[in-house]
């Protein structure tokens, strides 16, 4: 059995922020043509230690070696890494919407003809190589903006290649993609490991972890705990769990001692057409209804109209508004923005924290209470003392990592993002809380800690939708479980009586199998 040659060598890195020790000489060691995947709860540093290897945070910012084929780096920005073959790809991409595949693929490196003109003509043919190399058959001259999320990783690939990568790092590649998109990019991770090219991927998807890794590092609390090698280890989920967290996660899913009351919300005939295209409609006639106490999810394959029934009933947020009715504790009310949906007792969790969420501008504190600030006024003044208390509270409660209420929420990983969402939302005090996708992009640890919440806004009476395209998650969260199907609601399931077969079964159908309460 042949070893293959060290690539890579980051030894005792250690980058600080103020008052917050990010990494604490941290080791890493990865092989030439390996997939090595690293694993660790939400801060536990691995963005940031692929921020210094990738030359985002520069040689001096942080105290260690890296060495790169032999050599010792000292990265001063991400032209330097990207021109020794290291590429990072991040979880937001790194596109330009309204440019070509072509333009986006070669921004900043375009082929020259004989005047120094570009040469577009070399350009696209280039391309179209390099699409093909990745499974891409789109036109190189369509924009960015009309691709979809899959498609845009694709390109990104494209454009690492483009580069002679040698090391290509994946920042949680697959977060938003559907099954199919996500086994086609993990195919492509291991057609490039078939080339010789390494990869590092940082994910939370266990499953696909281990399948495709060789070695998998793990981090905690800013420090390498370990390095497992997946064959000769055994590992398992269960195994990577216990070294992210230090403890074994016996149960995963809160135990509930459900309490559910009467209904007190319901949804009549809601019909919504798509903003664009008049003759589409996103919801059919869907109805649905909402018990004190209760966890409701949402199921649905991508497209199927799960994010679309929701916004559009949160002050109509989405698409134009045909027909339907909303009632509250039996009595009709209004629901025409979001303001009305506010007072009316309700509120959103949007499956984008970071476009819809949040202001990336805002710090914490500002962010905790902006969804209702007549709560803190007096009169048009903000009263900041108690605007600092209520988010310290909320730090508190939700165990949000951060040395101070002040730091700006676009400092957060995507865990402690996601938990100033929900405290942004507990805030108002909603009667239904409505959940999309909240444990997207986020780590074991911290999805066990989102579901304790959501079991403990039920134990005090709330109504919680939950939305999520992981069917294990709905089945040991919900209570009951709604399925939807090209913007129908094709199933009202009690969670005791379902399992995922049952489920896709009445996701992948039209035919309504039973009748709405």
């Amino acid at each position: 059995m042949t070893t293959e040659p060290i690539i890579l060598e980051m030894r005792s890195i250690t980058k600080e922020f103020p008052g917050v020790k990010a990494l604490d000489r941290v080791s890493l060691t990865v092989k030439a043509g390996e997939i090595h995947s690293i694993c660790g709860e939400n801060g536990a540093g691995k963005s940031t230690l692929m921020k210094v290897l990738s030359g985002v945070y520069p040689y001096g910012t942080y105290e260690g070696d890296i060495i790169f084929q032999g050599s010792e780096c000292r990265f001063k920005d991400i032209k330097s890494s990207e021109a020794a073959g290291i590429v990072i790809i991040h979880q937001e991409l790194a596109l330009i919407p309204e440019l070509s595949i072509t333009e986006n693929i070669f921004l900043g490196n375009e082929p020259r003809g004989r005047f120094g003109n570009i040469d577009w003509v070399v350009a696209k043919k280039t391309a179209i190589e390099l699409l093909a190399r990745v499974g891409l058959a789109d036109d190189p001259d369509t924009q960015i903006k009309n691709l979809g999320v899959g498609k845009q990783q694709l390109v990104e690939i494209a454009k690492a290649l483009h580069k002679s990568v040698k090391l290509l790092i994946l920042d949680e590649p697959t977060a938003a993609l559907n099954e199919a998109d996500s086994q086609h990019l993990l195919d492509l991770i291991l057609g490039l490991k078939g080339r010789g090219i390494a990869s590092i991927m940082i994910s939370h998807k266990l499953n696909e972890i281990e399948k495709i890794s060789d070695e998998i590092t793990i981090i905690r609390d800013g420090k390498s705990i370990e390095t497992l090698n997946i064959q000769a280890d055994g590992v398992n989920e269960d195994r990577i769990i216990r070294g992210m967290v230090g403890r074994t996660l016996e149960n995963r899913f809160p135990d509930r001692n459900s309490k559910i009351g009467e209904v007190f919300f319901e949804v009549k005939n809601w019909t919504v057409q798509h903003p664009l295209t008049a003759e589409r409609m996103v919801v059919k006639n869907s109805s649905f209804s909402v018990r004190r106490g209760e966890v409701v999810g949402f199921a649905g394959l991508m497209g199927a109209g799960r994010t679309e029934l929701a916004m559009s009933i949160f002050g109509r947020s989405y698409g134009t508004f045909i027909s339907g009715q909303v009632f509250m504790n039996g009595k009709e009310i209004q629901l025409r923005n979001v303001a009305e949906a506010i007072e009316n007792g309700l509120a959103y969790v949007s499956e984008d924290r970071k476009a819809l969420g949040l202001n990336l501008l805002d710090d914490i504190k500002e962010s905790v209470v902006s969804a209702k600030l007549s709560k803190i006024s007096r009169g048009q003044v903000i009263d900041k003392v108690k605007e600092h208390n209520i988010a310290e509270e909320y730090r508190k409660s939700l165990r949000i990592k951060t040395p101070t209420v002040q730091e700006g929420v676009n400092k957060l990983s995507g865990g402690n993002q996601q938990k100033v969402v929900l405290a942004k939302w507990m805030f108002t005090d909603p009667d239904l809380l409505i959940l999309d996708e909240p444990t997207r992009g986020i780590d074991v640890g911290a999805k066990t800690e989102i579901y304790g919440i959501i079991r403990d806004l039920a134990a005090q009476g709330k109504g919680v939708i939950m939305i999520s395209s992981e069917l294990p998650e709905l089945l040991g969260v919900s209570d009951r479980i709604l399925t939807i199907f090209e913007g129908a609601i094709t199933n009202d399931i009690p969670a005791s009586e379902a399992d995922p077969e049952t489920l896709m079964r009445s996701m992948t159908s039209s035919k309504k199998k039973v009748t709405q309460p």
